[in-house]
């Protein structure tokens, strides 16, 4: 339960979560989100991943074979509450 609070504090974990509404590689993600790094990114969606908010899948067809990744019905409901309890807070 820790580690998820603590993911949740993380300045790049929602905006992570909310690029993933569908599928997408590491670079269709980094474009979605111009101003996060490298690094940052990839810390992020292991994190996630770890934290089971997220799915890894590699793509054999692909050559190189990439990653894939996409959100889980948890990442989803986290990134949906918290978008709208933002949304929320903003039009008060």
């Amino acid at each position: 339960k820790g580690e998820g609070q603590d993911l949740l504090r993380r300045s790049w974990t929602l905006p992570v979560l909310a690029s993933l509404y569908q599928p997408s590689v590491f670079g269709e993600v980094k474009g979605k989100l111009p101003t996060i790094s490298d690094r940052a990114l990839s810390q992020s969606l292991k994190s996630l991943e770890d934290q089971m908010w997220l799915t890894r899948r590699i793509e054999q067809v692909s050559r190189p074979p990439r990653s894939m990744y996409s959100s889980t019905n948890t990442g989803w409901a986290i990134s949906e509450a918290l978008t709208d309890a933002i949304s929320f807070a903003q039009h008060r």
